[in-house]
């Protein structure tokens, strides 16, 4: 498990840094670069991306026959950790949530015609897309058997999709949509996967579910099916693999969230410490005080350990493991780190962090969804706990 990175992977990192620091944080001081739910607005990402396409930076994750840089999990991990320095960066190098994830699993798992036709598009950043899993209780949630939507056989070529959706992140802007849906009562081979473009009828948004905010663009949608007919060469794997889709898409869709949360992290230290060196109180800056130093290496410790958690997963993805212990370890210690680091600058820049003249107020109300999605922190936990339970101390284990 050496974590060295290669001098060309380092070079994109140190390229994605300077882009970012340059082009993509002044865009956060002007609120006319703000969309109305708080993201970057349509012109300057628009602007942005044609930026990093000529700067040789767009979408990393993907082939470069394709458009991308050919990057796995372990060159994702550098890069995705600079891109968020800025609350706006991973959208504008194509490499933001939900559209990542889909890619990354549309570009594993298509035929070549379904990578033409559904993947391209995206890769290309001509449209979004969305993944359409979680339903209203009793439905589907972290547990994808308890899934209700059905799809069911339409004439000799086709699927009929009945049932409900929520909480699909992206819904509102995406073009290509990839839905799981009930194909049998399997349980472990009932559910398939499809592809579908918004134009097709059958199928409305219901409503764009408010949220405590930022949103990604295209925000949280219900969603209902009333009728919606596939054809079965949209239809991703074999039938009943539907389960199976979404192990692989989730592995590295929410190790992702892990880097670039990361980088929200270490950005939210980054305001700290440059508030604390300049601001004085009572006759003695804030950066020497000891209560301040004690909380900013806490930080700085915990970043690291989340780096080295999320890089472990990400070198036994690349390796070709599910990596779920790993993943899951990743994204429990993850999510409580961005949301300390953010906490902890908020409390050393005072009214300031509270204030909207620093993203940390943007960056605290996104943190408080990290425990929550791709799977709650009790979720995750509960995954540990049912493989420490099957392996004992074989849980722990060096790579031989």
């Amino acid at each position: 498990m050496d974590f060295t990175l290669s001098p060309d992977i380092d070079d994109l990192r140190l390229r994605v840094r300077a882009f970012v620091a340059e082009h993509i944080v002044p865009l956060e001081a002007d609120r006319a670069n703000y969309d109305a739910h708080d993201n970057i607005a349509p012109e300057p990402l628009a602007r942005m991306r044609a930026e990093v396409k000529k700067a040789g930076l767009w979408s990393p994750q993907m082939p470069k026959e394709r458009g991308g840089l050919g990057l796995d999990q372990i060159g994702m991990a550098a890069l995705y950790e600079e891109m968020n320095r800025s609350i706006f960066g991973p959208v504008c190098f194509n490499c933001a949530a939900p559209d990542d994830g889909n890619m990354y699993i549309l570009n594993r798992i298509g035929t070549e015609a379904q990578k033409t036709k559904w993947l391209q598009p995206i890769v290309d950043g001509d449209v979004r897309s969305a993944f359409v899993m979680t339903e209203p209780s009793p439905g589907s949630g972290s547990d994808p058997g308890m899934m209700l939507t059905k799809a069911e056989p339409h004439g000799n070529d086709a699927w009929k999709i009945s049932g409900t959706k929520w909480f699909i992140t992206g819904a509102e802007e995406a073009a290509h949509f990839i839905l799981m849906a009930r194909t049998s009562d399997d349980p472990r081979k009932g559910l398939s996967a499809f592809m579908f473009h918004r134009d097709q009828p059958g199928w409305r948004i219901v409503r764009r579910i408010p949220i405590m905010g930022p949103e990604e663009h295209g925000g949280h949608c219900e969603i209902e099916f009333d009728g919606l007919e596939i054809k079965d060469e949209d239809r991703l794997m074999e039938v009943g693999d539907g389960l199976k889709l979404t192990q692989m898409r989730l592995g590295t869709a929410r190790l992702t969230h892990c880097m670039r949360w990361l980088g929200l992290a270490k950005r939210s230290m980054e305001i700290a410490i440059d508030y604390a060196e300049t601001r004085e109180g009572f006759g003695i800056k804030l950066a020497d005080r000891e209560s301040v130093q004690t909380m900013l290496g806490e930080l700085a410790h915990n970043i690291e350990i989340g780096r080295l958690l999320v890089m472990k997963a990400a070198w036994k993805l690349a390796a070709g493991d599910f990596a779920r212990k790993e993943v899951s370890m990743a994204k429990i210690h993850v999510a409580d780190t961005l949301h300390a680091a953010v906490d902890t600058a908020i409390q050393i820049n005072g009214a300031r962090g509270y204030s909207q003249d620093t993203p940390l107020e943007w960056i605290y109300r996104y943190a408080r969804q990290a425990r929550l999605v791709d799977g709650a922190s009790e979720v995750h936990k509960m995954v540990l706990a049912r493989f420490y339970q099957k392996e004992r101390s074989d849980f722990w284990t060096w790579g031989v």
